[in-house]
């Protein structure tokens, strides 16, 4: 920049080798005329240099739009991936609240098929006890007859040898009767014990059907399953009570055998007697034992089967829910490959954006340097074109007064843009440098701003436009009065 003129005092200046004392008037309309060329030319270049700083404007707005447009889709991405996480949250809690209600159903009717196998086995044992207790009952009945029978018998033998075969005769007649007795008292315990579990047995069926009636198609299965078992125990129980009556009839045997063998060897009643007692005793004693071990199989083994058959539903509840885990696994496994896949396009769109957005703003603040270069270079011609020339104070007055307003609207401008600049810097969350002053590198205040991560919000390669308080404002001189 010129400096200053001190005032009127100083000499008068050389226009082409001649004071303007000595010029005459052509070479001053002459000399007039080309200042006018040189005034329509800057102004020419003036309004070049306008129409390009309208040009760098429209680019930055049309930057400005773009940026604006890829963060509002940068928010709309956000705001699908949290409503997609969100929805994601929801379907595994009501995943997990289904798996609690299907454990809760299942230890629920675990809890009451235990409790109904509990109570039906211990009806089954109190009635086989009863039953026990009557057998027991009529098994002592018997023994005392039969021992009455053999005193009877020892008795006659002693005392009345003579009526043997009377006495034979009738006891074998008192035999088959008590034979016939016992064979019908316990066919007939039996069809009423057969018609009782019968009538139980259909009045449970229905009961179970009425309560079973709601439920699906595998508790049917189970009820058909225990109603099996049921009928299996009660054919076993019947199975035992003809088991029993066989023996029973064996036993009768074996004393029509003994009556006869008593018949051949009277002599010896007695003391066969005798020693027979012990070993019948004892054979009663270990079939008693023998009859209470195979109870005890039967129980054992009924146990067995019903908690095999409980085994086998527990694993079929738990194939059941394995399966539905890893479908859960799956789907979870799928949300987390799309959510990445999200991940990797937003990043990618997020690089593409900083990429065009660096490059643009790269080539405007070259192009600005070269315009503020343009427009100092022009600035020293005019300064030099003022300077020599010998013009009328005020002319060049209006003309001086008429640059700075123009270089002043431009400085307005630039401050305008550069305000708009911090504004939309500090709005992006990208922080401008503090404490330094523009250098020879930047001397247009634009100061360059390394990329950040990918990572970082906003990641875009600026360059942004900054003037420190320090540095004069840009395209402002003062222009020297002749």
């Amino acid at each position: 920049m010129a400096p200053k003129k001190k005032g009127k005092g100083r000499g008068t200046p050389i226009v082409d080798g001649l004071a303007p004392e000595d010029m005459n008037k052509e070479q001053v309309e002459g000399h007039i005329a080309r200042i006018r060329e040189e005034l329509d030319r800057e102004r020419e270049e003036r309004n070049y240099f306008q129409l390009e700083r309208d040009k760098i404007h429209t680019f930055w707005e049309i930057t400005r739009r773009q940026l604006e447009e890829k963060k509002a889709e940068l928010r709309n991405k956000d705001r699908e991936m949290e409503e997609a996480e969100e929805r994601h949250q929801v379907e595994i809690k009501v995943y997990k609240q289904k798996v609690k209600h299907l454990l809760y159903e299942h230890q629920n009717n675990l809890t009451e098929m235990k409790a109904e196998g509990t109570v039906a086995m211990k009806l089954a044992q109190k009635e086989h006890r009863t039953q026990e207790g009557a057998l027991r009952k009529d098994m002592r009945a018997l023994k005392v007859e039969l021992k009455e029978q053999e005193l009877a018998s020892e008795v006659v033998v002693k005392n009345l040898r003579l009526k043997h075969t009377e006495e034979i005769t009738r006891m074998r007649n008192d035999f088959e009767r008590q034979v016939r007795e016992i064979e019908a008292k316990y066919d007939k315990k039996m069809k009423m014990l057969r018609d009782e579990l019968d009538l139980r047995r259909k009045t449970e069926i229905h009961e179970v059907e009425e309560r079973k009636n709601g439920q699906i198609s595998t508790l049917m299965q189970r009820h058909e399953e225990a109603f099996t078992d049921m009928k299996n125990y009660y054919n076993d129980i019947t199975l035992n009570n003809l088991a029993l009556i066989t023996s029973l009839k064996e036993q009768m045997e074996d004393m029509r055998k003994k009556e006869e063998h008593l018949e051949k060897e009277m002599q010896e009643v007695s003391s066969q007697n005798r020693r027979l007692a012990e070993p019948l005793t004892k054979a009663r004693e270990e079939m008693n034992e023998m009859r209470r071990k195979l109870g005890d199989h039967r129980r054992d083994k009924q146990i067995l089967v019903c908690t095999k058959a409980r085994l086998k539903v527990t694993e079929k509840d738990l194939k059941s829910l394995q399966w539905e885990h890893e479908v859960l696994e799956q789907r979870f496994v799928q949300v987390q490959r799309e959510r990445d896949e999200l991940y990797g396009k937003f990043t990618a769109a997020i690089l593409d954006v900083q990429q065009k957005t660096g490059l643009r703003n790269l080539v405007l603040e070259r192009k600005l340097q070269a315009l503020s270069a343009a427009v100092e270079k022009k600035e020293l011609q005019l300064n030099e074109v003022l300077a020599a020339s010998n013009l009328d104070p005020a002319a060049l007055t209006l003309v001086s007064r008429k640059l700075e307003d123009v270089l002043e609207s431009k400085n307005s401008t630039i401050k305008d843009l550069q305000y708009e600049l911090a504004r939309v810097c500090k709005v992006r969350g990208v922080h401008l440098p503090s404490g330094h002053v523009p250098t020879q590198d930047h001397p247009c205040g634009l100061w360059p701003v390394a990329c950040p991560r990918p990572g970082d919000p906003l990641g875009a390669c600026l360059l942004h436009l900054w003037s420190h308080p320090a540095a004069p404002p840009l395209l402002h001189r003062t222009w020297p009065l002749g």
